[in-house]
């Protein structure tokens, strides 16, 4: 099967224009005060619908200069630096996420995730093509799986793929500009629980003893409706000193907690209802230790305690948000040990609440058709703004699912109505690489202008296959997985909008961070497909049956053979147990006494036998004999 990759580039607006080309790093000269330096930011909003969403962020950034190696490093984990020298990586980012991120009621996220392992990397170096790239991508997600002790061993070549218009580089280099190759793979099935959770916090300087880390308790993380752990790494080297070069690690973790299922009967909570403890401390390694509590919007109907000491407004595109903030190190300074806490107390009874607006932009996926040979994958994706948008949509379809590029149709309605349409949009942009069964995954990418509060439904026809026998999961009945598909803008608006600048390494860099637009990413769901599933059962069954046929034939064959058959009388056994005892010890009784009783008998009648005078059977042997003499004697004479 030849394998072979199309791209057209059409007549491109320039909003879609400005998507794919603008560069996300804008400062190419940065300041540094100290070798290391690590900070640690924790953002607290309440969400509509009675949810919580914190967001916990750290961060290290070492300037390591005109050194030779990473070996030598105080803050920054050395395997990390490792990992960047070895395998000529600039940029990675990994997610471990649990859960769906709901846009509509929630706004967006700081840091977008998707659902299960997420990975992917910028490589970067003078000699470097797309062989070497491949196998230092595999190496790359072997030492991770390690490292994080997730299963991010399964990527390969079969769920990897290399975006062309998707993802920028948020990472710079000196000098002269090397050649730069991307990798991303999604692994939807993966699992984040508390193995993965522990070695994520080993990597922070103070580990989980002290800061901001020692809320992250396992039994109340993984026990909420989202959650997402995250590491991004990436080097930054000023384009005019080769020296002066940063490295850049950032651990986030996000969570959405239900009020509802913290078992209260009010909207109250606090750090200790949502973690199990109030905060012990700082970090002493960290130069900065800070709580960001949004006031406004859903905070706005709760009253903290205590008050904060700081509040910030912060404006982008428009929109304004207030933040209080806490300094942790100044609340403990001084001697003594204690615990701070921060509790958010609502009105009592039925509040009014306000309604969140709906995010500029959003989208849903999900299957179409029936049957387990055909279908369709649909994305469809919203824009209630007033004004049209760019938007690149990039699907990862498995081997297993065979898309056909021919079926792609782009549909487009108004908001007011219900049904599509028969029109259809033109694609400006589209870069399709086929899958090959086992060896490749099918590989989209599609750019179009969204026109101004309107939908469009992305549909492609599938093949579902059949699958051999050895290649099915141990759960086969549950479905196989298709990774969430990748969605990338540019809103003029910061309405919801939450991110973090890209030049920016702080929560509080994000405070009136104002520009034309805002690159925005979002990720759908993830799809499970029912391909056609053997019946394994059977295999099972048949065993049982054999095992039992075998076993019931041995049995009687064995006794057969090999049992002596000895035939006994029958006997006159009572069937009553009670009876069968009486029986037992009668018979015992008998046996026993018997000899004694004869014994006694015999002697009874000798002695009886000389009490009467009746001359006993020895005696009368005798006087017969002594008659018999005198008769022998005549008769010899």
């Amino acid at each position: 099967m030849s394998i072979y990759c199309c791209c057209f580039l059409m007549t491109t607006p320039l909003a879609l224009t400005l998507l794919l080309l603008t560069p996300l790093t804008q400062s190419h000269q940065f300041q540094y005060q100290t070798d290391e330096q690590f900070h640690e930011e924790l953002v607290v909003r309440p969400l509509a619908g009675d949810h919580v969403n914190t967001y916990f962020q750290f961060t290290t950034r070492w300037h390591y200069g005109s050194q030779s190696n990473l070996y030598h490093t105080q803050l920054t984990p050395r395997v990390i630096a490792e990992i960047l020298q070895t395998y000529d990586v600039k940029e990675l980012h990994i997610g471990l996420t649990q859960g769906l991120w709901r846009y509509e009621s929630w706004g967006y996220p700081i840091v977008e995730a998707t659902g299960g392992a997420e990975l992917w990397a910028w490589f970067s170096s003078p000699n470097l093509t797309n062989s070497s790239v491949n196998k230092q991508w595999m190496r790359l997600a072997n030492v991770f799986s390690g490292i994080l002790c997730a299963s991010l061993n399964f990527v390969d070549n079969t769920n990897s793929i290399a975006p062309k218009h998707i993802f920028r580089p948020q990472f710079m280099e000196s000098g002269n500009q090397s050649q730069q190759f991307v990798r991303y793979a999604t692994l939807p099935r993966e699992i984040v629980c508390t193995e993965n959770l522990t070695p994520w916090k080993k990597l922070l300087p103070c580990g989980s003893a002290s800061g901001l880390a020692t809320l992250l308790n396992s039994g109340y993380v993984h026990n909420t409706k989202y959650h997402s752990l995250g590491v991004k790494v990436r080097t930054l080297c000023d384009s005019d000193d080769s020296n002066n070069c940063i490295v850049e690690l950032t651990q986030t973790a996000n969570l959405v907690y239900d009020l509802k299922l913290l078992e209260q009967s009010n909207t109250d909570f606090s750090l200790r209802r949502l973690f199990g403890m109030g905060l012990n401390g700082y970090c002493e390694l960290a130069t900065s230790s800070k709580i960001y509590v949004q006031r406004n919007e859903q905070g706005e109907r709760f009253q903290l305690s205590p008050q904060p000491q700081q509040e910030l407004i912060s404006t982008v595109g428009g929109y304004s948000v207030l933040y209080g903030v806490y300094d942790i190190q100044q609340q403990f300074e001084g001697p003594g040990a204690r615990l701070f806490n921060i509790a958010w107390v609502g009105p009592k009874g039925n509040s009014k609440r306000e309604q969140t607006s709906a995010p500029p932009l959003y989208a849903h996926r999900y299957l179409l058709g029936n049957g387990q040979k055909h279908g369709r994958i649909a994305t469809e994706v919203i824009n209630s703004h007033y004004e049209p948008l760019p938007v690149v949509l990039m699907e990862l379809v498995p081997w297993y699912v065979h898309a056909y590029l021919h079926t792609l149709r782009i549909c487009s309605k108004p908001q007011h109505l219900h049904e599509y349409t028969t029109s259809e949009l033109k694609f400006n942009l589209l870069h399709y690489a086929p899958g090959k069964q086992r060896e490749l995954p099918t590989h989209l990418e599609v750019g179009f202008m969204l026109p101004a509060r309107s939908s469009a439904l992305i549909t492609i026809e599938v093949d579902y296959l059949l699958l051999k026998w050895l290649e099915y999961p141990p759960d086969a009945n549950h479905g196989h997985y298709i990774g969430s598909a990748v969605i990338s803008s540019q809103l003029p608006i910061g309405r919801n909008y939450t991110a973090m600048p890209p030049e920016g390494h702080l929560f509080k860099d994000s405070f009136n961070a104002s520009r034309a637009t805002y690159t925005l990413t979002l990720r759908t769901e993830a799809l499970i497909v029912s391909l056609p599933t053997p019946d394994f059962s059977m295999p099972y069954n048949v065993i049982c049956l054999a095992c039992t046929v075998v076993a019931l034939a041995f049995g009687p064959i064995h006794s057969v053979a090999t049992k002596l058959i000895i035939v006994e009388r029958q006997t006159t056994i009572p069937r009553n147990l009670l009876r069968k005892i009486v029986h037992k010890l009668s018979n015992r009784f008998s046996r026993r006494s018997a000899p004694a009783v004869a014994a006694a008998d015999q002697q009874q009648s000798k002695q009886d036998g000389k009490d009467k005078g009746i001359p006993s059977l020895l005696e009368q042997q005798l006087d017969q004999a002594e008659s018999k003499k005198p008769r022998d004697k005549q008769a010899n004479m």
